[in-house]
């Protein structure tokens, strides 16, 4: 662990303490954002060039995915050192300017930290491996075999297979929900607890805001490693899982999701407080995301934040999905919070998995900008970004590798990003080749394009995002009165005398609506007023956001 700390930078002090509470939050896949030097890989000087252009967008906060350093077996969530930057993302100066870049345009900064487990070349899987008598031989989750030699229990790992493996050195088998490589942290052990606490001490003194944290229901298991129960076929769900993995056939009760969570939360919380920082925990299960993430952001001593899948996979949602989502939220996480996104660096970009039109795109965009909770946009999306398709020759995601052809893996919606149209690689490197190709298609709706098209994408989230800080309600205010009138959602927003009424024709066709009672008056166009004495025409994609007439 590489101990130096500089000075910190208090100027991101100077912040409200709820500042998490609505914020819209840009993520930056590092290795894909830019590449500053050459070799076909995103740094962080990369990413310090494009801060301005991240600050045009009108966000809060940008997360970025991890950039410690890793053997890169899984892209940097295996993590070999905890509090250094890996060489191919630059150095812990360049982290520091950073931050300050971003501090200085008015974001704020949070990081991917990875605690449920570390890389099997971590010096703390090293010494825990070499033999049951270390002073880290219970860091990580170690059981005997079964006397017919077999693993230990049932549990699955997510990219396949059984979640043990043999280790000869101490005849026994370790833990490991994710790769062979990805050894799970014994979170019953409280040195562990206490070393990740300083984890997060480290980066918080050196200026970051908040974090976003990984796999955060996978932390603790359960210390009688018992066997998971068999899912029913009909109850299977493939929203965690590619329907092709075997992990869908199992009730994760006990390699995760386990109530010892609570605990570590609550003293994580505490590590955050006093530096004003907020966290938002990925929580991947596809019976209980929702329940979790109320459990894990209830009342103020855990995590400010979580995110589910809800709206991360499956088919495009439809009104009626949608008010039965945000009312299942106001059933099991009414004193949580939650985070919502379309898409991220683990799922099929959400214009190619919906199949959406630019209209299309631009009515969820401003959906998510109407939802009661924080936001995440994942890079590329303002620019309308489909999903590539990288060919097995260019695949780098073992979990593609695993399963192609039936699943491909992360790699396509991880493309570099696009900032200008001027050669194959779309700005992003001056590299022969980068890490991933860039995909032709994409050039046309790079960054210098979209910048000279009013009606490209990006302006329309520009627009939203404006839309969602002028008008406080529509960021922190209470969800009410859902309704749904066939393809229309229509719900109101409100905090204190504020007050918004949100419509949303989700759907190709022209939808004829019943306004409620009073005059309204869009807060987009004044021009636009609607009377609730009678009906009126929504066009297809077609959203409204109005005010009663008469209010400020």
């Amino acid at each position: 662990m590489n101990a130096t700390v500089t000075k910190r930078d208090l100027t991101h002090l100077e912040k409200p303490a709820d500042w998490w509470r609505g914020a819209v939050i840009y993520q930056i896949y590092p290795r894909s954002f830019q590449d500053d030097t050459g070799d076909g890989i995103g740094d962080l000087r990369g990413i310090t060039r494009r801060l301005p252009y991240i600050a045009s967008l009108g966000v809060d906060a940008i997360w970025i995915s991890p950039f410690f350093t890793s053997p890169m077996k899984d892209f940097g969530y295996d993590v070999a050192d905890y509090c250094d930057v890996d060489p191919m993302f630059g150095t812990l100066a360049d982290f520091d300017a950073l931050v300050r870049g971003a501090h200085g345009l008015g974001l704020k900064v949070m990081i991917d930290l990875v605690l449920s487990h570390s890389s099997d070349q971590h010096p703390w899987f090293a010494e825990s491996r070499a033999d049951r008598d270390n002073d880290k031989a219970n860091w990580y989750v170690w059981a005997d075999a079964k006397p017919d030699g077999t693993p230990p229990n049932n549990w699955l790992s997510i990219f396949g297979g059984s979640a043990w493996t043999w280790d000869a050195r101490r005849c026994q088998y370790y833990l490991h929900n994710f790769l062979v490589s990805q050894p799970d942290l014994n979170f019953h052990e409280p040195a562990v607890q206490d070393a990740l606490l300083d984890v997060a001490r480290f980066w918080l003194e050196r200026g970051v805001d908040g974090f976003r944290l990984d796999t955060i229901n996978f932390y603790t298991h359960d210390a009688r490693l018992r066997d998971n129960p068999a899912l029913a076929p009909e109850d299977r769900n493939n929203t965690i899982a590619p329907a092709v993995n075997p992990y869908n056939h199992q009730q994760h009760l006990y390699d995760k999701n386990r109530p010892e969570t609570l605990e570590f939360l609550r003293k994580l919380r505490a590590v955050m407080n006093p530096y004003g920082a907020a966290a938002v925990g990925e929580v991947g299960d596809a019976q209980r995301g929702l329940e979790i993430m109320g459990e894990y952001t209830a009342g103020d001593d855990l995590v400010q934040m979580c995110y589910a899948f809800e709206l991360l996979s499956g088919d495009q949602p439809d009104a009626a999905s949608i008010a039965d989502l945000m009312a299942h939220v106001a059933r099991v996480a009414k004193d949580g919070w939650a985070c919502w996104a379309y898409s991220n660096h683990d799922v099929m970009r959400h214009a190619t998995r919906w199949n959406l039109t630019q209209e299309a795109q631009k009515l969820f965009a401003t959906l998510l900008m109407c939802l009661r909770g924080s936001a995440c946009i994942y890079q590329g999306e303002e620019l309308g970004l489909t999903e590539a398709d990288v060919s097995f020759e260019d695949l780098q995601d073992p979990y593609g590798i695993e399963f192609w052809p039936e699943f491909k893996g992360r790699d396509g919606c991880r493309t570099p990003m696009v900032w200008d149209a001027s050669n194959s690689n779309g700005g992003f490197t001056t590299a022969a080749k980068p890490w991933l190709p860039v995909a032709s298609e994409h050039l046309r709706n790079a960054v210098a394009v979209a910048e000279q098209d009013d009606q490209a994408l990006l302006h329309h989230y520009r627009h939203v995002i404006a839309l969602r800080r002028a008008h406080p309600a529509l960021a922190q205010g209470r969800m009410e009165e859902m309704r749904v009138d066939g393809d229309v959602l229509m719900f109101h927003r409100r905090l204190g005398d504020a007050h918004y009424l949100c419509m949303f024709n989700i759907g190709a066709d022209d939808q004829t609506v019943t306004l409620p009672d009073g005059d309204w008056v869009s807060v987009e166009d004044e021009k636009i007023t609607l009377s609730g004495s009678g009906t009126h025409a929504l066009g297809a994609w077609q959203s409204l956001v109005m005010k009663p007439k008469g209010d400020a």
